[in-house]
């Protein structure tokens, strides 16, 4: 009895020990365009289709960074971005399907191992998910240990420099924070609006889905 109860402490132990550790929030978002070249397992993104668009009932928009045969890869799930007036119209919707479905025939749509990609460790991270037509990712809210960003003013609040930056969330003495950035982004050139340190206690981690 003893025994088992150590097999299932070291068990649960090791799928804790496993999760990804989430980051705090960034300070603030509606000033910037943040983008990044990789993203940590257990990162989730989203797809919003262009304005004139929906996707089809039923499809799932997220996508998810996890391992794959020991490689970092995006899994998505069957979604497409369809024109509403074609929506509107059963005979075109017929007709549409059977072309999109031709497509997929040829082109499916997960997982998406790395392929020909450097400069970053394909175990712990994906590289930029696939563009889908018209389609854009949605900014992320939630990023894990180790993700880097690169953070830009947009191009009406630059007057002042520096004007962009890399932030990346790290783990030092059991805090997870974002590395400072020295940067502003106003539309004044004699103000500034800087970002604030986010930090995240031990014991304050949010548990990962």
């Amino acid at each position: 009895m003893e025994l088992k109860c150590v097999l299932m402490w070291l068990l649960f132990g090791s799928i804790k020990g496993n999760k990804p550790e989430q980051c705090p929030d960034l300070p603030r978002t509606d000033l910037v365009d943040v983008d990044a070249e990789s993203y940590s397992l257990g990162t989730r993104l989203y797809y919003d289709c262009d304005d004139g668009y929906t996707r089809r009932s039923g499809q799932y928009s997220g996508i998810r960074c996890q391992l794959t045969e020991g490689i970092a890869s995006w899994v998505y799930k069957e979604f497409e971005c369809v024109d509403k007036k074609i929506l509107l119209s059963t005979a075109a919707m017929t007709k549409s399907d059977f072309v999109q479905k031709s497509e997929r025939k040829t082109q499916s749509p997960a997982p998406q191992k790395q392929e020909n990609i450097s400069g970053f460790d394909q175990k712990n991270f994906c590289g930029p998910p696939k563009t889908i037509p018209h389609a854009s990712l949605r900014l992320n809210n939630q990023y894990y240990v180790g993700q880097v960003l690169h953070v830009k003013c947009q191009s009406s609040y630059d007057k002042q420099l520096p004007t962009s930056g890399t932030l990346t969330c790290k783990k030092v003495n059991g805090k997870i924070t974002w590395t400072p950035l020295n940067m502003r982004c106003t539309n004044d050139s004699s103000k500034s609006d800087e970002w604030p340190p986010q930090t995240i206690e031990p014991g304050q981690q949010e548990p990962f889905p």
